[in-house]
């Protein structure tokens, strides 16, 4: 019979400072990363639209608030969050069709998904800034 107090003569499982960073690691990271963020954006766009249907005072203050330097930052965050968070699962689909498994397309399609979550980001942005007239 085995002893169980004696520890197993088994190599451990390699961990996270084994592995060289990889461009499709880092994407698997930011899209886990993205998804929690998108829970806290969430919770402040849930408290805008409360605020909005509290009355004219508090929404005035919430949207003051997010009108702050720090509340526009927080508010391109979340844009970018979103879209490249929607932009990874769109990764996700594509393989779930069962295509787009070869090295070369998958790291294509994760360069492609950064570039177009900040264009598309920014994109927005200025049509937000110009539709205001800030642009």
């Amino acid at each position: 019979m085995a002893d169980a107090r004696s520890p197993a003569d088994r190599p451990l499982s390699p961990h996270l400072q084994i592995y060289k960073p990889m461009l499709t690691m880092m994407m698997s990271i930011i899209h886990r990363a993205t998804g929690a963020a998108l829970y806290f954006g969430s919770l402040l766009l849930a408290w805008w639209l409360i605020a909005a249907a509290s009355g004219p005072d508090y929404f005035e203050f919430v949207n003051g608030l997010a009108g702050t330097l720090i509340g526009k930052l927080v508010l391109f965050g979340y844009t970018w969050t979103l879209i490249h968070h929607m932009l990874g699962g769109v990764r996700h689909f594509i393989w779930d069709t069962g295509t787009g498994f070869e090295l070369p397309t998958i790291e294509l399609m994760a360069r492609a998904s950064i570039v177009a979550s900040l264009g598309l980001t920014a994109l927005i942005w200025a049509a937000a800034l110009w539709t205001m007239g800030a642009l």
